[in-house]
């Protein structure tokens, strides 16, 4: 039975903000999985990929946040594709920094798994990228 992708995205989404790596590879994103965080070179610059990939990047944001979590406000279906709108809001661990910045995310599917997911920082390139307008 298929399931609905935006369902999917909302999934993962949450399981970003739990850091539920055991839930995102055994029911929502295919083995292969790549996640290119909207801020790439703050950690390894890039891609992460994989279960380890991920594991890596959750353990990256362990030591530079206190806490870090995605507000999407809307999500988009556009077919092979979920388009996420929303907000990143969190503390700095040590500085105490807050933040909340717009953010847009692009979750690719293959089948019913989310095979990749870009982030940006830039609302309107995560429109453009995604080939919609607001």
């Amino acid at each position: 039975m298929a399931r609905d992708k935006v369902d999917v995205a909302k999934r993962a989404v949450d399981c970003f903000n739990r850091r539920d790596v055991d839930e995102l590879f055994g029911e929502l994103v295919t083995p292969d999985y790549e996640w290119w965080p909207a801020v790439a070179g703050a950690y390894e610059g890039g891609c992460y990929r994989g279960r380890e990939g991920v594991e890596r990047f959750v353990a990256a944001i362990s030591e530079v946040w206190e806490e870090v979590q995605l507000i999407a406000e809307e999500f988009r279906d556009l077919g092979d594709r979920v388009l996420v709108l929303g907000r990143q809001v969190g503390r700095g661990k040590g500085s105490g920094a807050q933040v909340d910045a717009p953010l847009a995310a692009i979750f690719d599917f293959r089948g019913s798994r989310i095979r990749r997911s870009r982030g940006y920082v830039d609302r309107a390139e995560g429109l453009r990228v995604a080939g919609v307008s607001e």
